[in-house]
């Protein structure tokens, strides 16, 4: 069979895959710090390198920030894009970390191996998964099984500022039949997933000033309005007393969940109680008519991420503060368009302030939700392919964060995205001793094999 010997490879070149990885990681590639720009470039030339070494023609692309790489295979059959991003999140604070984040080593962790390190499941180990499946295939066949683009992008952690641009200019060279992203995880230990839902994302920084300069408490306390008693009943009120979030419109486009969707998703038997209580916590606050995946995977939210005003200092300083600001972020569903939130957000605030106060806004540009069909034929076969590596069968899910690029492949590139990642809900990422379990490499490579197989069979 045209599989057997490519897994068989796999196994067997496992020490030597790990010990590329580790070479990867190595390289402090924090795509936010200047500090680091030459780690990144030093980053793109070693993926162009390992590329060109398994004979695909890559090169590295040059941006106003940090460069891509993109490189092409031809073949028969379908066009198969993998996107994958080679720079990593800061590492502080560095003293929670256990060694030295640009140094991994394979640990041992609660009777499992783990490749520790910064970048190791977000996103360099996960990149490497789809390159070794493509080394085991090349050295097995001779050459790949279909036409592959390879887009590995350096500025993923820090707001990807140069990847529309990038994509727009080349979107003829980046155009292909079906998107591979791996950036996701497994849903619990052993349950592979394709994840079809993505929320979007909306941010809100504002200030309100009511008194030119802050007053004593003795003698305007009473009469004057106090600009933090007025933003944190703004905030309450977004809010109802079942959970639901008050804005007018709010719930215009967000979509009922299918009903197939939904018994699917229950079939997964998530346990809220254990995830509430990893983190301290024991009853679910959102909607209280939403199961809770619902609430994490298909229903929008809006949450305050942060308040702040008047004195924070030891002791009491009795003013009332001049000003009082908050962030708050909405994570969006089904059709919400940002702008229409962002307008909706702002009336309400406006309308709830006393006369005489303002409002200043500092605003980032929001991103709307994506929702990938299933129609397409190619994810019946990529989930039959996972299941075929897994203990149970792959499952449909979404996601409760927000991985724009998916949205970025339909809309400049008119290409469907295939979200498929291998990491845990333990590893960490973003935070000191980041991790990726050893069998998820492993069976990661494994994976995107029979899903190259299942592709183009």
């Amino acid at each position: 069979m045209t599989l057997d010997p490519v897994l068989s490879r796999i196994d067997a070149d496992l020490p030597q895959a790990l010990d590329r990885l580790l070479e990867l990681l190595r390289i402090p590639s924090i795509s936010t710090d200047p500090a680091y720009k030459g780690d990144c470039q030093t980053a793109a030339d070693w993926l162009v390198s390992d590329l060109q070494s398994i004979g695909v023609a890559a090169e590295k692309r040059q941006t106003p920030g940090h460069p891509m790489v993109v490189g092409h295979v031809e073949g028969d059959g379908p066009h198969i894009l993998f996107y994958g991003h080679y720079d990593v999140q800061p590492v502080d604070p560095l003293n929670l970390w256990d060694r030295d984040p640009f140094d991994p080593a394979i640990e041992d962790e609660n009777g499992k191996k783990v490749i520790r390190g910064r970048g190791s499941s977000d996103d360099k180990g996960q990149l490497m998964t789809f390159v070794e499946a493509c080394r085991a295939w090349k050295e097995v066949h001779g050459t790949l099984p279909c036409k592959i683009t390879f887009f590995f992008e350096g500025e993923e952690e820090s707001g990807s500022p140069s990847l529309i641009p990038f994509m727009k200019d080349n979107a003829a060279e980046l155009k292909s039949d079906i998107a591979l992203i791996c950036d996701t995880g497994l849903f619990g230990d052993s349950t592979p997933a394709i994840v079809t839902m993505l929320r979007g994302l909306l941010g809100e920084d504002f200030t309100i000033t009511g008194p030119d300069r802050d007053l004593h408490s003795g003698m305007y306390g009473g009469i004057a309005m106090n600009p933090i008693r007025v933003l944190t009943r703004i905030l309450a009120d977004l809010h109802d007393e079942t959970g639901a979030i008050t804005l007018p419109g709010f719930y215009d486009d967000v979509p009922e969940l299918p009903d197939e969707v939904r018994a699917q998703w229950q079939s997964l038997n998530f346990d809220h109680a254990s995830f509430l209580g990893d983190v301290g916590l024991k009853a679910p606050a959102g909607e209280q008519d939403r199961t809770p995946l619902e609430m994490i995977w298909s229903r929008p939210t809006c949450d305050v991420n942060g308040i702040w005003g008047g004195y924070t200092g030891a002791g009491f300083k009795t003013v009332l503060p001049s000003q009082a600001s908050a962030k708050v972020s909405f994570r969006l569903v089904g059709q919400q368009d940002p702008d229409k939130i962002r307008t909706a957000f702002r009336s309400y605030v406006e309308s709830r302030l006393p006369e005489g106060f303002t409002i200043e806004y500092r605003a980032d540009k929001g991103s709307p939700a994506s929702q990938m069909s299933i129609d397409n034929p190619m994810f019946d076969k990529a989930r039959l392919a996972l299941s075929d590596e897994w203990p149970n069968a792959a499952a449909y899910v979404g996601c409760g964060g927000s991985i724009p690029i998916a949205g970025y492949f339909k809309d400049i590139l008119g290409t469907d995205a295939m979200l498929i990642g291998f990491g845990k809900d333990d590893d960490q990422i973003h935070s000191p001793n980041e991790k990726y379990d050893l069998s998820s490499f492993h069976h990661g490579i494994r994976s995107w094999a029979r899903i190259l197989e299942a592709l183009t069979r």
